[in-house]
């Protein structure tokens, strides 16, 4: 009696499907997370009639908040909103400070809420001056 071998040809192709089944899997996560990811605070910018300012989009930036109930917040990058905690404006001056120091280049963006105090405001200003901040970029809101 003859033994038949079936000889097994090498597969040279890859199964794709279950690759393009990951795949599809993340982009619906992406897609589902992606609104909810959101950077800094909930703040009401004043709104005010100015243009548009040119900004380098590969450089980094720095942005302190003022709250309306007059806190102070500092975030480098992105971060979430639970996870800030106010900071007071020593700390904001001796990490701002740092922070030029060691990229000079490095853009400062100051988001205050419309209804923040102006004293707060004024303390904030001096704290980046103090710090080596010559001029901070104040955000607003376009006009509706």
């Amino acid at each position: 009696m003859e033994i038949v071998r079936k000889r097994r040809r090498p597969m040279s192709d890859i199964n794709v499907v279950p690759y393009i089944d990951v795949m599809l899997v993340l982009l619906i996560v992406f897609m589902v997370t992606a609104p909810l990811l959101t950077q800094g605070l909930r703040v009401d910018l004043p709104q005010v009639d100015s243009e548009p300012m040119d900004m380098d989009e590969n450089a980094e930036t720095l942005v302190i908040e003022l709250t309306s109930d007059n806190e102070f917040f500092i975030s480098l990058g992105v971060t979430e909103q639970d996870e800030q905690t106010p900071v007071t404006l020593a700390t904001i001056g001796q990490q701002v400070a740092s922070i030029v120091e060691a990229n000079p280049t490095i853009q400062i963006f100051v988001e205050g809420d419309a209804s923040a105090s102006y004293g707060p405001f004024i303390s904030l200003m001096e704290a980046l001056r103090v710090a080596g901040v010559e001029s901070p970029n104040l955000v607003t809101k376009p006009l509706e």
